[in-house]
């Protein structure tokens, strides 16, 4: 079985730039305030099965959906590409995502400890448009080059820091102050920054190959 380490750490980087738990803990208290720690870990259980869940589809069938609108991974790879770096951009001004940030007329009322879970926790907060792009390009790349392990590797080992990160958000909300959410939030979006551009060169790479040479 062939494991490329570097692939995995790319993949890591990826997830956790563009979902970036340490951010988000701050997210996941004040949607969270006033509940009891019970309550708590039942909504962190529900949004890391939905988070797995959203990955698990979006890397494995992913590609075979852009296939049915009859889009060309290359295609999807400069579209995902850009709005990556739209997200990126809009990190390293220390603002919130459009794409990935609900509008409070979308939160409603309320609502049950569910719908906190899956709408705005796992979507479009965690799972939103930058992350689904990101992973099916992820998922094309590692299965036509055979990276299958090291995809899964990467993905596996991000899914345990964001269950730990979500489990101990109440713990960690203690010592994480707004100077190092807001740094932290700047580094992610550089890291995403990059990435958005290697997606962008392989894109335009593979559609315009004469201008290579």
């Amino acid at each position: 079985m062939h494991l490329d380490l570097s692939f995995s750490v790319k993949v890591f980087s990826a997830m956790f730039a563009i979902m970036n738990p340490i951010a988000n803990v701050p997210v996941f208290l004040s949607l969270t305030e006033g509940a009891s720690d019970a309550t708590k870990r039942k909504i962190a259980s529900v949004t890391f099965i939905g988070v797995t869940i959203g990955c698990l589809i979006s890397v494995s069938v992913g590609d075979a959906i852009l296939g049915v609108f009859g889009v060309t991974i290359d295609d999807f790879r400069l579209a995902g590409g850009l709005l990556v770096l739209l997200i990126a951009l809009d990190m390293l001004h220390g603002a919130s995502s459009a794409q990935h940030t609900p509008r409070q007329s979308e939160l409603g009322e309320g609502g049950g400890d569910q719908d906190v879970a899956i709408f705005p926790l796992t979507m479009p907060l965690l799972v939103g448009p930058g992350t689904i792009a990101t992973l099916i390009v992820f998922g094309h790349t590692a299965t036509k080059q055979g990276e299958v392990a090291s995809l899964a590797l990467g993905l596996v080992v991000f899914l345990a820091l964001l269950a730990i990160a979500l489990f101990s958000a109440p713990l960690i909300g203690r010592f994480l102050s707004p100077k190092v959410t807001a740094i932290t939030k700047r580094l992610m979006g550089m890291i995403l920054a990059a990435i958005a551009v290697e997606m962008m060169t392989a894109s335009l790479t593979a559609l315009f190959k004469g201008l290579v040479h």
